[in-house]
């Protein structure tokens, strides 16, 4: 399904991240340099990488716009390179369907659509042109604006309402339904509470009957006060520093079934995933 893999969801898969920006929230312009975004790729699958998600744009909450064209000239030569080196699928994270149609002709398999920029119609059509997975997550307005778009009337019922209207389209433009996938969006138009209530709840959208993908990692819904309960000391730590509670998150998320977790601590998110994986095999599944 998946370059030389196919997925069949018998265990979650762990999706690593590959940013290549001067302005990542996580680890801005570490990984910049092609040659640097490479050798984190390899050193990402020897750590237990299924799958890597290539981003050439910024999402963090007040990140500025970025042209398709500087965009590319981050992410392409990397999917390039990656693409002549690795049989592990290659996912382009961006928000242009320019973008991701010239990543997915240089060889990524995965659109993982952010959801805040060009028209599910248009991002579909390039995909199912290409008989590429998606990934479609949920949020509202563009990085600039999305803090101020967290109202929600029921936000279990309106964030699966919005992304089922989101697939209906993609398989309407030709998304074959078997390669779509749904993600709760944590932080994108999101407090933190509701963050942690998504993550704490998955069935919703485990209901719509597409694998979920979570993204926890590192997030800034781990520091904030909403995830100390009252006799917890609240701290504040750099991103770098939220692994622990990334290793949290992603175990609650398995143990609420989800298939795909994007995360940059590829090796210690595979060994809470699987150790939560078996807790949830043992007890006869995950949490309703």
């Amino acid at each position: 399904m998946l370059r030389a893999s196919t997925w069949d969801w018998s265990r979650p898969y762990m999706l690593g991240i590959v940013n290549v920006t001067p302005d990542s929230f996580s680890d801005g312009g570490r990984y910049a340099a092609v040659d640097a975004a490479v050798a984190h790729a390899l050193a990402l699958i020897d750590a237990g990488a299924d799958a890597l998600d290539v981003g050439g744009e910024s999402t963090r909450p007040g990140a500025d716009p970025v042209s398709a064209r500087d965009e590319l000239a981050r992410a392409l030569p990397v999917i390039e390179a990656l693409a002549a080196r690795v049989t592990v699928p290659l996912s382009i994270d961006t928000m242009k369907a320019e973008v991701a149609r010239a990543a997915l002709a240089a060889g990524a398999t995965i659109v993982n659509d952010v959801g805040m920029g060009d028209a599910a119609e248009a991002l579909g059509a390039v995909a199912a042109h290409a008989g590429a997975a998606y990934i479609a997550m949920h949020a509202r307005g563009v990085p600039g604006t999305m803090a101020s778009l967290t109202r929600y009337d029921d936000l279990h019922a309106d964030v699966a309402r919005e992304l089922a209207a989101r697939v209906r389209v993609l398989e309407s433009v030709g998304v074959a339904r078997a390669r779509i996938l749904v993600d709760p969006g944590l932080g994108f138009a999101k407090t933190a509470a509701q963050s942690l209530s998504l993550l704490a709840n998955l069935a919703p959208l485990r209901a719509l009957g597409y694998p979920v993908c979570v993204g926890p990692s590192r997030k800034r819904f781990i520091d904030a006060v909403e995830a100390f309960a009252p006799s917890w000391r609240v701290g504040a730590t750099r991103p770098d520093e939220r692994v622990g509670g990334t290793a949290a998150a992603v175990t609650v998320a398995v143990l609420q079934g989800a298939a795909v977790l994007r995360v940059h601590d590829v090796a210690t998110m595979r060994q809470a995933a699987r150790v939560a994986h078996a807790c949830a095999l043992l007890r006869g599944g995950v949490d309703a």
